[in-house]
């Protein structure tokens, strides 16, 4: 149920979440809450089921177990209010590469029905420093240029949430120091970040919150300074310990 006490803001939420692919588990009992604010690192070694994990959040995936919830509610019953609040890029840049830039962002802005949408279009286009690339086909894009579309189609219609995979694939050294100082904003604005990174560092940099996953379930859940990273396998270097 949605919350009727002034001043609280909606949690997303996972509850006892099992996913898995025939055979394959990819997550097994997964339950956690991310609230307005929360700046999250998702990290674990390859197969850990972090893409798995921040898909099921982002409404894109349904678990086979369990129930993800936004504001109380089961997302898949009532999806509207969740996909509303939530931005997601994942490895995959999700663009239409006969489009150009501001044709896929304008085609995005419609379908969440932006009322200003151009004024949106402009404030992400200068947050990712793309106004030279508006015209440009987005097939004809580097690797890194296509992220940054990505990262603005997320941010568009300013959701509560931003859930992030891999966000900085591809992304050059000026651009990568952009979006780790635009994720500590959004710390200050209240929105939630959740995000996932090869590089520990890259990421403890950032986040105040670990989220350590091995084999599909989380090994811990807490404050990023008061991880066992030792336990955890976790080096400070960002290589798995032997």
């Amino acid at each position: 149920m949605p919350s009727d006490t002034p001043g609280v803001r909606p949690a997303l939420e996972l509850s006892d979440v099992s996913k898995h692919f025939g055979d394959l588990r990819a997550l097994t009992d997964v339950s956690l809450r991310i609230e307005p604010g929360d700046c999250v690192l998702v990290y674990g070694p390859n197969g850990a089921g972090k893409t798995t994990l921040l898909r099921l959040l982002a409404t894109l995936a349904r678990p086979s177990e369990g129930k993800v919830l936004y504001d109380g509610g089961n997302v898949h019953q009532n999806p509207a209010a969740a996909k509303a609040a939530i931005g997601f890029t994942s490895h995959a840049t999700f663009l239409y590469g006969e489009l150009n830039t501001r044709e896929n962002l304008e085609f995005v802005g419609r379908l969440f029905g932006l009322a200003n949408l151009q004024q949106r279009i402009a404030t992400v286009l200068d947050l990712f420093h793309l106004r030279e690339r508006t015209k440009t086909p987005v097939r004809e894009l580097s690797r890194g240029y296509q992220q940054r579309v990505s990262l603005a189609r997320a941010f568009l219609h300013d959701p509560l949430f931003l859930l992030l995979d891999e966000p900085f694939t591809g992304l050059d050294a000026a651009s990568t120091e952009s979006l780790q100082g635009l994720m500590r904003r959004l710390q200050e604005q209240g929105k939630a970040v959740v995000f996932s990174t090869h590089d520990f560092e890259q990421g403890a940099a950032i986040a105040r919150r670990l989220v350590a996953l091995e084999g599909g379930r989380i090994r811990y859940d807490g404050l990023v300074g008061m991880a066992p990273l030792t336990a955890l396998r976790i080096a400070r270097e960002g290589r798995k310990t032997l």
